[in-house]
């Protein structure tokens, strides 16, 4: 049973983040909203619902360590595979300013986390405490994301999704996937925190050994599915965008906006996934940097797959 509330709960977010966004999309264009902004807050929204919506429920149900498990898990699943499974299909190719500017942002989310996230090591508390005060830090440095995003979407329209992808459909219908889009997100996260937290007693496994594993693949299933429809389409270099964008927006945005509303207590996640989270975002950068003219060959794809099932193996075995 517990499979199938797992299951079931994923199914019903990614049709519901796909179908926000669908309708979200439409109605945006139909009202003649700039496609840089469809691009920077529908588009970008709909690709981390899946984390926003098992984060908050899992937050609201007192399952911590799901919520910011979730996070950490996907941002390492996010630079780890999705990067290394799209550099086996075509090699990467980055650019200057993702190299200077994006992927170091990145890292410094990851940073900043693990210090928010540090209470006993760095205030000599009980215990580990994403709070308020840490939920709004993270929300104010989501808002200079946002906009350094705008500005670099203001000089580089091309690198937003153009406006005549969008599909325009009757408003009705886009009240309809909105709205249906809402229920299916809010009844399929608490489907799957229920079935991943139930998976996690019957294991005899923590909670968040599941949701650093089990469910950040399953919330990262769109942001993999658009790598590698990327790379098929021979334009590979969308995966590291895609990843770190939506590394940052889960950092700042998600966590920013679940901490804000109720405190995190921290058990099961460790320095040690925090510590692996910044050295993923690093190793990602060094190989950009040091190695084959800021490309990601598909041997170094392949070490950062080798890289995430050593995490995985290592994970499971200190639970």
């Amino acid at each position: 049973m517990n499979i199938l509330f797992l299951i079931g709960g994923l199914i019903l977010i990614l049709l519901g983040a796909n179908a926000l966004t669908d309708g979200a999309a439409s109605v945006a264009k139909r009202f003649k909203i700039s496609p840089i902004v469809i691009g920077l807050t529908i588009v970008a929204f709909g690709t981390s619902t899946p984390e926003l919506s098992v984060s908050l429920s899992s937050a609201l149900k007192g399952s911590a360590d799901i919520s910011v498990g979730n996070i950490v898990g996907s941002n390492i699943f996010n630079t780890l595979m999705i990067v290394g499974c799209t550099a086996l299909f075509a090699p990467i190719v980055i650019t200057r300013n993702t190299l200077r500017k994006e992927i170091p942002l990145s890292i410094l989310s990851s940073v900043v986390l693990a210090i928010c996230a540090n209470d006993i090591f760095f205030d000599k508390g009980s215990e580990n405490v994403l709070g308020v005060t840490d939920g709004l830090i993270l929300l104010c440095f989501f808002v200079i994301f946002i906009s350094y995003a705008f500005a670099i979407a203001s000089n580089n329209e091309k690198n937003i999704v153009p406006q005549e992808e969008i599909k325009l459909i009757p408003v009705w219908l886009s009240v309809v996937y909105i709205i249906g889009g809402l229920c299916a997100l809010i009844f399929g996260g608490q489907w799957f925190v229920d079935g991943a937290s139930g998976i996690a007693r019957g294991l005899g496994v923590s909670e968040s050994v599941i949701a650093l594993t089990l469910v950040a693949g399953g919330t990262s299933l769109p942001e993999l599915a658009t790598s590698i429809v990327a790379a098929l389409k021979k334009n590979p270099e969308i995966a590291v965008g895609n990843a770190i964008g939506s590394s940052l927006f889960n950092i700042f945005f998600v966590l920013g906006c679940t901490a804000s509303i109720t405190p995190l207590h921290l058990r099961g996640v460790t320095n040690f996934d925090f510590l692996s989270l910044i050295g993923s975002g690093i190793l990602l950068w060094l190989f950009g940097l040091f190695f084959a003219k800021r490309t990601i060959t598909r041997v170094e794809g392949g070490i950062l797959i080798l890289c995430y099932l050593a995490y995985t193996t290592i994970l499971i075995y200190m639970a």
